[in-house]
């Protein structure tokens, strides 16, 4: 049974324990590709942060993770979602990002996002219908284009 959930508000107070859940999905993949350092992934968190569009993810009442859902001129851009490793391979996820995606599709722009080169996100994403756009030695680029209206 997939556990009851609600997006929040990211407050300064939530930077810390957000930032270790960030650590705790991703160290072991950035660790493959070499690109794991707490500093750096203390301020790459940070940038992600503070931009508009920070969102936490609350499981029963506790702070299981986030997501960030951005409106940029041409695009509506997913980043920054984390989810505590013990709330995974759930169901939980995919009832997260549909709601983004509903919300996302009311926008009426392109849906776009980043995974980490190798990460079993890509798979995630596909599922959900992304499709990969393009790739640089870090990342892999994906988009979901704006379902058409018949």
């Amino acid at each position: 049974m997939r556990p009851a959930w609600r997006f929040g508000t990211a407050t300064a107070d939530d930077f810390e324990p957000l930032l270790a859940i960030r650590i705790e999905v991703m160290r072991e993949h950035l660790e493959r590709v070499f690109r794991y350092k707490p500093s750096r992934a203390r301020r790459i968190f940070r940038e992600h942060f503070a931009e508009p569009g920070m969102r936490t993810i609350l499981v029963d009442g506790k702070l299981a993770g986030c997501v960030a859902l951005r409106r940029r001129p041409d695009e509506t851009h997913i980043d920054s979602f984390y989810l505590s490793a013990r709330y995974q391979n759930r169901g939980l996820g995919a009832a997260i990002l549909k709601v983004l995606l509903a919300e996302a599709e009311g926008i009426g722009l392109p849906i776009r996002l980043d995974v980490l080169q190798g990460s079993p996100a890509g798979r995630f994403y596909e599922r959900h219908g992304f499709v990969r756009t393009g790739e640089d030695t870090i990342e892999v680029h994906y988009e979901r284009p704006v379902p058409q209206v018949t």
